[in-house]
């Protein structure tokens, strides 16, 4: 049976299993402990197989498009905008058609949401605020630059955009509860999109040079165990940058927090990697979302530099002991699917490449994302039991680079080397693959138990500081058996053995799933 084909029987088999009615018992939440954080859907760890409509695909118009690039992908939840221009056309008129019918779709087709809200801010402009906003400069400000010129952002310290905005997203919040209170298919809620000054490092406006000239907050000063004074005097060559990112932060927090009021779900923003990003620059950022805006649960990220060095190395800055790590956007193109192996390794919740549907203008018909779909295919059946053991610290990966066609992955007692590429001769270096694309994924199921999968790879488990095995009759395999999860049960389908084995456990471009068990014999 095909990936495809076979994912959606196990799908459609677990629903009806479980009794599944399209959304969960229990509320979402964030769940963190030793270190480790989860995304809690009907009480249990819930990984997201995200994707991202395009922008402008939010209408009834274009979701056929979308469902279907949602089953096409295998994706159980689904970005999608809320436009304030559309919700409210008018001033204190407000229009939730295109929301109710998103939501009562995602139901039909069994996935999960995440609703964008694109508010004052989408790209850190107000594309998405209403007319009766865009017309109204006196009324609603907007952001000057250093320059003087005024630009097509909202001012993000003028109260009256604050007050407009938020009226909007509460409003939204408090219908979507009437909607999905007790139904829970929206999981989580963005809040704005991407927001800053682009094309402008702070606010250049009278109201907001004269903020500039004030002490820093005391909590900010704190934070970053500074001495008091002014922005400048406090933060140096980072000033304008700081005090741009505490703005929109404030501003962002006291819509999430007048949200949750109405509907208290967990809430997050995203942020644009670009421009090379740092470390340090990412923590300064993160540093600054974590004092000023507590009512936000995460903050996630847009990773579009297929590069991967940077790529890891903003992983491994998002995902600190005090944020959950969350690929919010990243690319569909097939070289951005090993990156999902990488979040997964570093405890990712979620992972979701951006515009998968035909209704926009980023993937073109030959450009579908097959390598997510084929991850996706993959890991979908088994997805609860991965965000628990990712969640208990269990799961490890390991990603094809070039030079790196064989690494180790070690869990203390027992060791798996992944080599990568096929024909794999005996006693001679791997191939690996023309584009570096072989993946693994290794969970710990028990002292001697693993679940693994992977693409284009072989696995062959060792003793610690025993040589690595290259002759095909030495293993420590005690059982093999490919099959597959079902309702959380594991369920055989065959046993691995003899050719299958004896090289070790190979995986090519399909989907299976083994679970092996491991003995001493020497």
């Amino acid at each position: 049976m095909k990936p495809a084909s076979r994912f959606l029987c196990l799908i459609l088999l677990s629903m009806f299993a479980s009794g599944w009615r399209g959304y969960a018992a229990e509320p979402p939440r964030i769940v963190h402990k030793n270190g480790r954080f989860a995304l809690f859907a009907d009480g249990k760890p819930y990984l997201m197989l995200g994707g991202q409509m395009n922008n402008s695909s939010e209408w009834p118009s274009a979701l056929p498009d979308v469902w279907a690039a949602v089953a096409r992908m295998h994706v159980n939840t689904l970005a999608a905008p809320a436009y304030w221009e559309q919700i409210e056309p008018t001033p204190g008129t407000f229009d939730f058609a295109n929301v109710d019918q998103l939501v009562h779709e995602a139901r039909e087709h069994h996935v999960h949401l995440l609703l964008l809200w694109f508010g004052a801010s989408k790209n850190g402009q107000m594309h998405y605020a209403p007319e009766w906003v865009k017309t109204n400069t006196q009324k609603y400000p907007r952001l000057t630059n250093s320059r003087g010129q005024l630009l097509d952002i909202l001012d993000d310290n003028a109260p009256s955009n604050l007050e407009a905005d938020k009226l909007a997203f509460t409003t939204l919040m408090r219908h979507l509860k009437k909607i999905d209170g007790e139904d829970h298919t929206i999981l989580m809620v963005q809040v704005e999109n991407e927001a800053g000054p682009y094309y402008a490092d702070r606010d250049y406006t009278e109201r907001g040079n004269k903020l500039f000239a004030q002490p820093v907050p005391s909590e900010l000063v704190a934070a970053f165990h500074k001495l008091p004074g002014n922005w400048h005097e406090v933060f140096g060559t980072t000033d304008n940058e700081t005090f741009a990112t505490w703005s929109e932060a404030r501003y962002i927090n006291a819509l999430a927090e007048a949200g949750k009021a109405e509907f208290n779900v967990p809430m997050y923003i995203n942020i644009a990697a670009v421009n090379t990003p740092n470390r340090d620059s990412v923590n300064r950022a993160l540093d600054i979302w974590k004092t000023a805006a507590p009512s936000i649960d995460l903050v996630g990220a847009d990773l579009y530099d297929d590069f991967s060095p940077l790529y890891q190395e903003m992983l491994q800055s998002y995902a600190r002991a005090d944020n959950p790590l969350w690929i919010c956007e990243t690319g569909t193109s097939d070289s951005y699917a090993k990156y999902f192996f990488y979040a997964l390794g570093r405890g990712a919740i979620g992972f979701s490449p951006f515009g998968i549907d035909h209704s926009g203008w980023h993937v073109a018909p030959e450009d579908e994302p097959k390598a997510h779909a084929e991850n996706y295919a993959l890991v979908g059946p088994m997805q609860r039991e991965l965000a628990r053991l990712s969640f208990e610290g269990n799961l490890k990966t390991a990603v094809e680079e070039p030079n790196a066609e064989r690494q180790e992955i070690d869990f203390g007692d027992w060791q798996a080397t992944v080599s990568f590429g096929y024909p794999q001769a005996d006693r001679q270096r791997p191939p690996g693959t023309p584009d570096h694309h072989g993946r693994v994924l290794i969970a710990r199921l028990g002292p001697d138990e693993f679940l693994v999968t992977g693409v284009d790879a072989r696995v062959i488990f060792h003793q610690p500081g025993r040589p690595v095995p290259q002759e095909y009759h030495i293993n420590n395999i005690l059982r093999a058996e490919q099959g597959i999860y079902v309702d959380g049960a594991w369920k055989p389908e065959r046993i691995w053995n003899g050719d299958e084995t004896q090289r070790g456990l190979n995986f090519q471009h399909d989907d299976n799933v083994i679970h092996v068990k491991l003995y001493h014999w020497d």
